[in-house]
């Protein structure tokens, strides 16, 4: 058991053990007030029950009577007093002035109880009848003629300060057993996270919580489902970079075998053909710089640090002059580019990048469109999510459908253009990221006569139309 489970077994038991002991005071503190409270003349139905009976023998007998009536009730519990009019006890005892006054006050204030009374005697005089408490008549000496003194009614030894120690030790008992019970439930499970934790630190990640911790359905069980899905996206983002530097190192490693055959060949060509090899160099070369290029942009991408991203866009002047540079490539190989622009409204981003994304796809399009064919353009506006819809098409050979959700991933070239492609996979991944980033989302589908169709959707400004004609790349 670690420290966590002592530290919760202490703070509880700690707890439990003060709230035992105060509640144990309380009551403590509460039986010696009601003791301190409770009244020394006997107030039960049977001294009630022998008050009237002495009442009206003492009425219809006189003292005579009365007194073989309380001779008669001496060995038994109840013992009754009746005190003339100077307080003196019919039988001689002597009484406590304060039973007295106790009685006198119960006769006024609690009649109907009848528990003490006043009854006049047929030889004039008046007697208060009462029965103390028992138990409280005679002291350690014990009856009168029993060889002792007897003590004074209503004068009373030292009351019992007794403590309730049996309840405390049985609840501070229970307490303990719950303390350790409740500290295990929470220290436990989070044993399972340190162990899990300590595993991922080491590199393994297949080590999943959803097994243990599934019976609990608190935020503990929470955590551990939440650590399943930590370790399952660090998993993904650990092969996704394994494959990465695999992909990298193979797309490297052509150009630079070709480099290194070319300079080969400089080396012993004659020098009419130096040309043509060093031009090859340069081919191989650019194509190394822009692949350097477009792994430094997916770096900064997926490191979150893509620059500013607070700038007004004025999509329509950026996709006019993106459309203008396209075209006139586009006719250069027999290609067409038509556009049917409609959204004077600004997107907050980054305008380079947002240039680049929407480029990669235009350029992708018309790259695999076919021969005389026309690379469409369309936008639509949702004035109600304010929401850009932007769908670039062509007339090129498609995406097979089992590879429709890979054309976003890094690398990835499809079977069908394979062959004929001078890229690196690198576009619609880099396109993907772009438009995350300006919170929007990019999706591919192929055309029911042929060809792809790649719809961007992004989140434009609710306020003022654009303003502007020009965005620079």
């Amino acid at each position: 058991m670690g420290r966590l489970f002592w530290k919760f077994f202490f703070f509880i038991a700690i707890a439990q053990i003060t709230a035992t002991f105060g509640v144990g005071v309380l009551f403590w503190v509460e039986n010696l007030e009601r003791s301190n409270r409770n009244s020394e003349i006997d107030l039960s139905p049977p001294a009630s029950f022998m008050i009237r009976s002495a009442a009206a023998t003492l009425q219809f007998g006189g003292t005579e009577a009365l007194r073989s009536l309380i001779n008669e009730g001496r060995p038994h519990r109840l013992q009754l007093y009746a005190l003339d009019e100077d307080n003196k006890d019919l039988m001689g005892r002597e009484v406590s002035p304060k039973l007295v006054e106790q009685a006198k006050h119960i006769l006024a204030t609690e009649r109907e109880r009848r528990v003490v009374e006043r009854v006049k005697a047929p030889n004039g005089h008046s007697y208060l009848m009462f029965i103390p408490a028992p138990n409280d008549e005679f002291g350690p000496g014990g009856p009168p003629g029993g060889g002792r003194e007897p003590h004074r009614i209503g004068e009373r030894g030292p009351k019992s300060m007794f403590f309730p120690t049996m309840p405390i030790v049985v609840a501070l008992l229970a307490s303990l057993v719950f303390a350790l019970l409740l500290a295990w439930y929470f220290s436990h499970p989070i044993g399972h996270l340190k162990n899990a934790f300590n595993q991922a630190a080491n590199g393994n990640l297949d080590l999943e919580l959803e097994p243990v911790m599934s019976a609990r359905n608190d935020e503990l069980a929470d955590l551990g489902r939440d650590f399943d899905v930590m370790t399952a996206k660090l998993r993904t983002l650990m092969e996704s970079q394994r494959r990465l530097l695999h992909d990298v190192s193979h797309e490297l490693r052509s150009p630079i075998a070709r480099l290194q055959v070319a300079i080969g060949l400089a080396r012993v060509q004659d020098k009419d053909k130096l040309d043509l090899t060093l031009e090859r160099i340069e081919r191989e070369s650019m194509r190394m710089d822009k692949l350097v290029g477009e792994l430094l942009t997916l770096s900064r991408l997926e490191a979150n640090v893509p620059g500013s991203m607070e700038e007004p866009i004025a999509i329509e002047a950026m996709l006019g002059d993106m459309i203008n540079d396209a075209s006139f490539e586009a006719e250069a190989i027999g290609k067409h580019v038509d556009d049917q622009l409609d959204c004077r409204v600004q997107v907050k981003g980054n305008p380079e990048l947002l240039y680049r994304a929407i480029e990669n796809v235009l350029r992708n399009a018309i790259k695999h469109t076919a021969p005389g064919t026309t690379v469409q353009i369309h936008t639509q506006l949702d004035e109600i999510n304010k929401l850009l819809h932007l769908s670039i098409l062509d007339r090129g050979p498609g995406v097979p459908e089992e590879e429709m959700n890979s054309i976003f991933e890094l690398f990835f070239r499809s079977s069908r253009t394979k062959s004929n492609s001078s890229g690196h996979g690198l576009g619609l991944s880099i396109a993907r990221r772009i438009v995350e980033a300006h919170q929007g989302f990019i999706q591919a589908a192929n055309r029911s006569n042929g060809g792809l169709r790649v719809d961007i959707t992004l989140p434009f400004m609710a306020d003022e139309p654009a303003r502007g004609d020009t965005v620079e790349s």
